[in-house]
C-alpha cells in the first residue's frame, strides 16, 4: 500500500461527505457558541438538526457513487450506508428529546450537539471501515464524545460516576481491541480486512490458526464491551442509570449498532475463514446475554436501569443473528437493530419527558396514573414496550421472527428455543411497566404532568409510527437490509 504518494480524487471525498459534514457543522457549532450570547445558544440545536439531515443526503450521495475509498481504506456499499443512516437518524431522534431537557436541567447547548455531531461522525467511520486502523479511529472518535456526554452535567454526581466508569472500563477494553488489531497485522502483515482474508485463505501463507484465533478473542473483547455482551456488560446499568436520559438513549442504539456493523464487517469478512472457531464463543455469548439482561431487569425498579438491562437482552438477540454467520442472519441483525433504536430512544424519550428537572422520578411505580393524566404519553410508551416484547404489528416482532429463523437455518436449535424462552420472561416486565400505567392510581409524580414540549412530542410520534410501520411493512427495510448483507464470504 503506497499511502505516500495516494492522492484523494473527488470520488473519495464523496464517499466520505457524511463525516465531514458532521464534521465541519460540528467544529462550526462550537465556535459559534462562543460568539453568540446566552439567550440565543437554542438555535444551535436547529443548526445541529440541518448538520444531520445535510449528512443524511451526503450518505446517499456517496451510496450512488459507492465502492473503495481513501486507497481502500473505507468501503460505501449497502452495509455502511445502512448503518450510517441508522446512526444519523437516532442522531436526529436525540437533538429533539434534548432541546427542553438541556433548557430544563440549565445545561450548556453548544457542546452538547457537537459531541453529538462527532461521536455519530466516529460511528459513521466504522461503518464504512475497510481497516482495521480505521476501525479503531472511529470508535474512538465515537467513544471520547460519549464519555463527556455520559458526564455532561457536571454538578451531578452520578453523571460523574457514569462518566468516570465509562470511561476507566472502556479505555480497558479498547486496549484488548488494539492489542487485537496488533497481534492480528503482526502474523498477516495487514490490517485490511479483505487482505487478511486472503491471507488466512492462502495454505501457503497462512499463519497458525491457534494465533489467528487468539487475535479474534482479544478483538472480541472490545467490541463486546461497545455492544454490551456478556460477560462485559458489566458498565451498562451503571452508566445508563448516571447519564443524562437522552445521552443514555443515544448510546444504547447508536454507538451500539455501529458497533455491531464493525463487529459483523470484521468476523464475517475478516475471520469468516475461521469461523468455525468463533461462532461457538459467540452461541455461548449470545446466551448469557440474553440470560443475565433479562433475569437482571425482573428485579429492577428504576426505569433507566430496567432499560440498560434490557438493552442487554437485545445485544443478546442480535449476537444470535451473528452467529447464525449468514447473509439472512447479517439481514436479520440489520432489521432488527434498526427496529430497537426506534423503541428504545421512543421509551427513554418518555423518561426524559415524565423525569422532570434533576430526573426525580424514575422508578417504574412513579409512571403510576401515567395511562390517566397523559394518555397520549402512555399510548406511545405502550407501543414501545410491546415492540420490546415482540407482539406482532410492531418492528420488534418482524426483528425477533428474522433473527430467530436465521438462527434456524443455521441449525442453531438449542440457542433458538433458549432465546425464545428469554422472550417469554423479559414479557414480565415490560408488562409490569404497562401495568403501573394504566390499573395503579396516580402518585405524586402524576399528579402535576407537563404538557409535552414538541421536540419530545415529534421524538415520541416518530418513534412510535417507526415502529408500527416496520411491523406492519417490514419489507421498507428488511429488502434494502438483505441486499445489502452481501459482505466478503
Amino acid at each position: 500500500m503506497q499511502l505516500a504518494n495516494f492522492i484523494p480524487t473527488a470520488e473519495d471525498y464523496i464517499r466520505y461527505l457524511p463525516e465531514i459534514i458532521l464534521t465541519v457543522v460540528g467544529t462550526l457549532i462550537m465556535f459559534l457558541e462562543a460568539a453568540m450570547g446566552e439567550g440565543r445558544k437554542q438555535v444551535l440545536g436547529f443548526i445541529a438538526t440541518i448538520g444531520l439531515i445535510a449528512a443524511l443526503a451526503g450518505s446517499v450521495a456517496a451510496f450512488a457513487v459507492g465502492g473503495y475509498g481513501f486507497n481502500n481504506m473505507m468501503v460505501v456499499d449497502g452495509f455502511a450506508t445502512f448503518f450510517r443512516i441508522l446512526a444519523i437518524s437516532v442522531g436526529l431522534l436525540t437533538i429533539l428529546s434534548s432541546v427542553h431537557y438541556l433548557d430544563r436541567e440549565r445545561a450548556n447547548p453548544g457542546e452538547y450537539h457537537a459531541l453529538l455531531l462527532f461521536s455519530i461522525a466516529g460511528q459513521c467511520v466504522m461503518a464504512s471501515a475497510n481497516e482495521l486502523i480505521m476501525v479503531f479511529i472511529g470508535l474512538e472518535i465515537s467513544s471520547i464524545a460519549s464519555y463527556i456526554l455520559a458526564g455532561y452535567l457536571r454538578d451531578d454526581k452520578r453523571n460523574n460516576e457514569s462518566a468516570l466508569k465509562y470511561f476507566l472500563l472502556g479505555s480497558f477494553a479498547t486496549g484488548f481491541l488494539l492489542y487485537g488489531i496488533a497481534w492480528i497485522y503482526g502474523i498477516t502483515g495487514t490490517t485490511n480486512l479483505v487482505e487478511i482474508r486472503r491471507v488466512l485463505m492462502s495454505p501457503e501463507i497462512a499463519p497458525s490458526m491457534a494465533l489467528v484465533g487468539t487475535a479474534a478473542a482479544l478483538m472480541f473483547v472490545g467490541f463486546a464491551f461497545k455492544v454490551s455482551a456478556a460477560p462485559f456488560q458489566v458498565w451498562a446499568p451503571d452508566v445508563y442509570q448516571g447519564a443524562p436520559a437522552p445521552v443514555s438513549a443515544f448510546m444504547s442504539a447508536g454507538p451500539k449498532a455501529a458497533a455491531f456493523a464493525v463487529f459483523m464487517r470484521v468476523y464475517i469478512t475478516a475471520f469468516g475463514v475461521i469461523a468455525n472457531r468463533w461462532e461457538s464463543f459467540v452461541w455461548v455469548s449470545a446466551l448469557l446475554t440474553m440470560v443475565i439482561g433479562n433475569f437482571a431487569a425482573l428485579t429492577q425498579t428504576n426505569i433507566k436501569r430496567l432499560l440498560a438491562y434490557s438493552s442487554i437482552a437485545h445485544a443478546g438477540y442480535v449476537m444470535v443473528a451473528v452467529t447464525a454467520n449468514s447473509e439472512i442472519g447479517t439481514a436479520a441483525a440489520m432489521f432488527y437493530l434498526a427496529a430497537y433504536a426506534l423503541m428504545n430512544i421512543g421509551a427513554f424519550a418518555v423518561v426524559t419527558y415524565f423525569a422532570r428537572q434533576g430526573e426525580k422520578y424514575v422508578n417504574v411505580e412513579d409512571m403510576a396514573g401515567l395511562g390517566t393524566r397523559q394518555p397520549m404519553v402512555a399510548a406511545m410508551l405502550t407501543i414501545f414496550l410491546l415492540s420490546m416484547i415482540g407482539v406482532p404489528l410492531t418492528g420488534g416482532f418482524f426483528g425477533k421472527f428474522y433473527i430467530f429463523k436465521a438462527a434456524l437455518d443455521s441449525n442453531l436449535v438449542w440457542l433458538t428455543v433458549l432465546g425464545l424462552l428469554n422472550s417469554a420472561v423479559a414479557a414480565y416486565y415490560y408488562l409490569r411497566i404497562i401495568v403501573v400505567m394504566y390499573f395503579h392510581e396516580p402518585g405524586e409524580a402524576a399528579i402535576e404532568v407537563p404538557a409535552v414540549t414538541p421536540g419530545l412530542r415529534v421524538a415520541m410520534i416518530a418513534s412510535a409510527l417507526g415502529t408500527v410501520i416496520l411491523g406492519v411493512f417490514p419489507s421498507i427495510v428488511l429488502d434494502f437490509a438483505g441486499r445489502s448483507a452481501t459482505l466478503v464470504k
